[in-house]
C-alpha cells in the first residue's frame, strides 16, 4: 500500500488539479464558438476553479508559516509538520511531535482532539494491563 504524502503537498496538489480542472473547462467552451454566450459560461465557470485554487495556495502558504519544522530521523532532512503527526515530505516517514505517540501505530486520528485523546487512553490501558 502507498504511504500518503505530507499533508501540505497534498493540499497543494488538489490546488494544482483544480487549475487544471478550470483550464479544462475553460478549453471546452472553444467547441462552443459559434454561440457565445455558452462559450462565455463555460470560460466563466473555469475561472472559478482557477481562483478557487490562487485562494487554496494562498492559505496553505500562511498554514506554512506557521508550522513546525523538525529534522527526519529517516532521511535527516528538513521537514514541516502540520498537526500532531504527519509524514516526511521527502521519503514519506511517519513523524509525530507528541512523545506519548512515539512508537505507535500511525493514524490520521492523532490529528483530531477528542480522538487523539481517545487512542491515548487506549493505549494507557494496554499498558496498565500488561503491568
Amino acid at each position: 500500500m502507498r504511504k500518503p504524502g505530507n499533508k501540505i503537498l497534498r493540499i497543494r496538489g488538489w490546488a494544482l488539479a483544480m487549475i487544471f480542472i478550470g483550464m479544462a473547462v475553460m478549453y471546452l467552451g472553444i467547441f462552443f464558438r459559434e454561440l457565445p454566450w455558452v462559450m462565455l459560461i463555460f470560460l466563466v465557470l473555469g475561472t472559478i476553479p482557477i481562483l478557487f485554487s490562487f485562494v487554496i495556495y494562498f492559505w496553505v502558504g500562511m498554514i506554512s508559516t506557521r508550522t513546525v519544522t523538525v529534522q527526519c530521523p529517516n532521511c535527516e532532512r528538513h521537514t514541516k509538520i502540520l498537526g500532531r503527526v504527519d509524514y516526511c515530505q521527502h521519503c514519506k516517514e511517519p513523524l509525530t511531535l507528541d512523545q506519548e505517540l512515539e512508537g505507535e501505530e500511525f493514524t490520521v486520528d492523532y490529528n483530531v482532539k477528542h480522538r487523539r485523546e481517545k487512542k491515548i487512553a487506549e493505549l494507557r490501558e494496554q499498558q496498565n494491563s500488561k503491568d
